[in-house]
């Protein structure tokens, strides 16, 4: 979702919703992987029963990860994707339910997100590539040394998008996956697996949440199902909550800043590629054994407790003295609505809101004000009442020039200190000129030895003349070597350069981007419609018409958070947002949506978001339509397009200004080139449905197995009682994985499945009357949590350290090291005493270093993990400190 730093400010104002994951390693014993035994209790002292996969979130770092080497091929990419499945079921260990939800088609809404992401990051690589190539020659030409450049194809992230053949074989890979482990692994046996490809329009995440919705309206749901959400998007801690499940987790990647990556031209930590001077490689390692290697250390998870989040809200949305009864329950709802305006995937923020100024808080405490006057809550079920929303956003209003004033003054503030903290970083690096020697050396305090007398005070001042001269003649060297050679300037020169370059280093290193609009000056409302809209702020009908969509999509946005989506068709199709001082008279303007949309089917789609650069995915003539001076659309794939930064300092925050892709014109190009689809390219066009896995140790596995006896051709209702309460219908799948029969492995590094017991079939959720509302309410039976916030944990800056709680048991008993211990570890871990950490040179994992896959032959159970003999050494050290600090 798009809401930068959300996730950051909720750790910091509510940290005790975090706890960090206990992992349990496999070990290895004469060469042979032996997995952990996941039918073992969670180590993490909770059991989960459901674990959701948004499998976008888990592909993208798969297939181009930044902090190691990137795989050669699709296949090391799915080996890759199949371990990290397996780390996330060893961490988790569900009991009942896995569900692998990927993103399909996407509503119109998405979509010009979508294409905003495919455009920029083609613009980037081509960017990139041309940055590496005058980086490079400028080296060369100073004398500096690069590797030869590779020549390797660039993997295009593009590909990750429904359609593609990429996403076609991964469905087919997953599907292979997904019977291995349900014949290998005891600890699926009993589980029920959902795939939800890429041929199943929705996004991932709104996939899932529609799952847990139409599930839990059924009489049959358990109101106390532990749910376990995967994904690292900002909106699962939003849809988590609109469950309103009392047990609810989300697990995602807990997040480093300031990881070191490799320089692209050189491959050397330290620096980025403008930075880069050539210089020679320090030795990794005592005989440089370390060589082609990245600092790595395998990345830690986090749990976030939701049913922590809501002690913490409902401490802060309770109010006294209500004119109506206060609920909990619609509270959580409204704070989910008033999150929306800090940004999200489908609509732009409010320009007077912004979450590092703290714009959440700001609206809980309006809200908090308002919601006497307004006789009752915002939402109900995913529908709003405008009329109680207007009188949040006309207070909102009556700040913004406020807002917008402190903005300015904080951001000089930040420079100043800024400033002032480069100037001290400087002195602090430079030192002084030279140090005296001998007398008038510095000497600690307390030395009993005395420094020796100058013999020759003339000869003693001669030497430190000389020392200063040899460092300015030194400084001037690096000077002469970074203008390229350039020595031709004479004194005088070279003393203006030197008042440049101290002149350069007192100031911004970088210049700020023009600010047309100035939002903290008179006329701010004027200058920002006329830059952004390019009309005039006394056009009222047209301010009316972007509030109007805007209302038009809080509304959408809500009802597809809590009902699904309303319509496949509505976008906002505008790039920048109104101002909240704008929403007057907002009762009437919105009534419903259209009905009976249909999303777009994926060829479709790859049209709507590809930019020209990635015309390779789809069909010949297709692809022309993008190209073709003659194409009827040729104006929706611009070769170049502006970024406007709208006050922030980076491109990627800025917004894109692309043409929005009109929709009726596309379907018409696209009408004269259907006829030209081949039958693959037709069947991955269409659109798919969910499929059902399980293994033939569950009580379900019989009763499909004779739909398949039978030949049944209808829709079949899963029987509640075999299936923990789960219902929906059922129906053959075209190419069914079926026990007994031999699953082809898509993968040539893995062995086919000659005994596979694991059955699959077509899965439909359960369907519901047009008009139908689910209910956004705790379910009949469904029992709290117990508390877990002590009374020190609302206090703030109390003078206690903050340490992270390891698992689900406050009360977990923590070991420590003495020093002789650490000097253990520091033996067996320290392989290199240079860069950071005694985990610095780490190689990576050998399944990037060296190619083929060797199987494990314990129990007929088949690994994906791959390992050398010192990486095996090595995380059996790192297993014994975890076990130490764990006990």
């Amino acid at each position: 979702m798009g809401v930068p730093a959300f996730f950051r400010w909720l750790s910091r104002k509510y940290p005790s919703i975090i706890v960090h994951c206990v992992e349990e390693k496999g070990k290895e014993c004469n060469g042979v992987c032996i997995p952990v035994d996941t039918t073992k209790p969670n180590p993490n002292e909770v059991e989960f029963d459901n674990l959701y996969l948004d499998m976008n979130g888990i592909i993208h770092p798969c297939t181009h990860p930044e902090d190691k080497p990137a795989p050669k091929n699709e296949d090391e990419m799915m080996v890759a994707i199949f371990e990290y499945i397996d780390r996330l079921f060893n961490i988790v260990r569900p009991r009942r339910v896995l569900y692998m939800a990927i993103d399909g088609v996407a509503p119109r809404a998405k979509m010009n997100q979508q294409r905003s992401r495919r455009f920029r990051a083609s613009k980037e690589g081509v960017e990139l590539v041309e940055e590496k190539s005058r980086v490079r020659e400028e080296v060369i030409q100073k004398g500096g040394y690069l590797p030869p450049e590779e020549i390797k194809e660039r993997f295009d992230s593009n590909c990750i998008t429904p359609g593609t053949e990429f996403m076609d074989n991964l469905a087919h890979c997953l599907r292979y996956y997904v019977a291995e482990r349900l014949t290998n692994d005891p600890g699926w046996k009993n589980i029920v697996v959902f795939l939800s490809d890429a041929s199943v329009p929705g996004e991932g995440e709104h996939k899932i949440m529609d799952f847990i919705r139409r599930q839990r309206a059924q009489p049959n749901h358990d109101p106390n199902t532990h749910h376990c959400l995967c994904g690292a998007d900002a909106d699962l801690i939003m849809l988590g909550l609109a469950t309103h499940e009392p047990n609810f987790t989300i697990i995602r990647e807990e997040f480093k800043p300031n990881k070191p990556r490799p320089c692209g031209l050189c491959g050397q930590t330290g620096h980025e590629i403008k930075d880069c001077q050539g210089m020679p490689r320090e030795k990794q390692g005592q005989h440089d054994e370390f060589a082609n290697t990245m600092p790595l250390a395998e990345q830690e998870f986090i749990f976030i407790r939701l049913c922590v989040l809501r002690e913490y809200l409902a401490r802060e949305l309770t109010m006294a003295s209500l004119p109506f009864p206060f609920d909990f329950e619609r509270s959580v709802d409204d704070w989910v609505f008033m999150c929306f305006f800090v940004g999200n995937d489908f609509l732009p923020h409010l320009p007077s809101l912004e979450i590092r100024e703290g714009a959440i808080d700001r609206l809980v405490r309006i809200y908090k004000d308002v919601v006497h006057k307004t006789g009752g809550y915002l939402t109900q079920n995913g529908y709003v009442n405008l009329e109680r929303v207007e009188m949040i956003m006309q207070a909102v209003g009556v700040a913004e020039d406020n807002i917008f004033k402190k903005r300015k003054e904080d951001e000089e503030n930040f420079k100043r200190r800024n400033k002032e903290k480069r100037k001290r970083m400087k002195a602090e690096q430079q030192g002084p000129a030279y140090l005296t020697m001998g007398q008038f050396a510095p000497h600690a305090l307390g030395r009993r030895d005395r420094p020796e007398a100058v013999q020759n005070a003339r000869h003693q001042a001669c030497d430190m003349r000389m020392q200063s001269n040899m460092v300015n003649a030194a400084q001037s060297l690096k000077a002469m070597m970074k203008n390229g050679g350039n020595s031709s300037a004479g004194p005088s020169d070279s003393a203006d350069s030197r008042g440049v370059k101290r002149k350069a280093d007192d100031s911004d290193s970088e210049p700020e981007p023009e600010d047309n609009v100035r939002l903290w000056e008179e006329g701010w409302k004027q200058r920002y419609y006329k830059n952004k809209f390019d009309v005039d702020a006394t056009d009222e009908d047209f301010r009316r018409k972007v509030v109007q969509s805007y209302v038009e999509g809080l509304c959408w946005v809500l009802r597809y958070y809590y009902q699904g989506c309303a319509s496949w068709k509505w976008y906002f199709p505008f790039h920048y947002a109104p101002f909240a001082s704008d929403f007057k008279d907002i009762k009437d303007m919105f009534s419903d949506f259209e009905k009976d949309t249909k999303p777009f089917k994926p060829l479709e789609q790859l049209m709507g978001v590809f930019p020209a650069a990635s015309g390779n995915f789809l069909p010949p003539t297709w692809r022309n339509l993008m190209s073709s001076p003659d194409s009827s659309i040729i104006d929706f794939y611009p070769d170049d397009f502006a970024i406007d930064l709208n006050g922030k300092k980076y491109a990627w925050q800025g917004v894109a200004l692309l043409p929005f892709v009109d929709e009726r014109r596309l379907r018409a190009a696209l009408a004269d080139v259907y006829p030209d689809l081949t039958p693959e390219e037709k069947r991955r066009n269409s659109l798919g449905s969910d499929v059902l896995f399980l293994g033939k140790s569950h009580p379900l596995f019989d009763f499909i197995h004779e739909l398949y006896r039978t030949e049944s051709n209808e829709d079949t209702e899963i029987p509640a009682e075999l299936c923990h309460g789960i219902q929906g219908r059922l129906n053959l799948d075209d190419d069914p994985i079926l026990p007994d029969n031999t699953v082809r492995s898509p993968v040539p590094m893995l062995r086919d499945i000659s005994q596979n017991t694991a059955i699959g079939v077509k899965f439909k959720d359960p369907q519901y009357p047009d008009g139908f509302v689910f209910k956004a309410v705790l379910l009949p039976g469904a029992k709290i949590p117990s508390k877990v916030l002590k009374p020190e944990d609302w206090v703030r800056g109390n003078g206690q350290s903050w340490r992270p709680q390891l698992g689900f048991n406050p009360n977990r008993q923590q070991a420590h090291l003495d020093q002789s211990g650490f000097r253990a570890l520091g033996h067996n871990l320290n392989r290199s005493q240079q860069g950071g950490g005694q985990y610095s040179s780490t190689p990576p994992p050998s399944s990037y270093n060296q190619g083929g896959y060797r199987p494990s032959h314990s129990g007929g159970h088949q690994s994906f993990q791959r390992k050398t003999h010192t990486q095996t050494h090595t995380d059996v050290m790192q297993g014994l400190i975890f076990a130490l600090l764990s006990v």
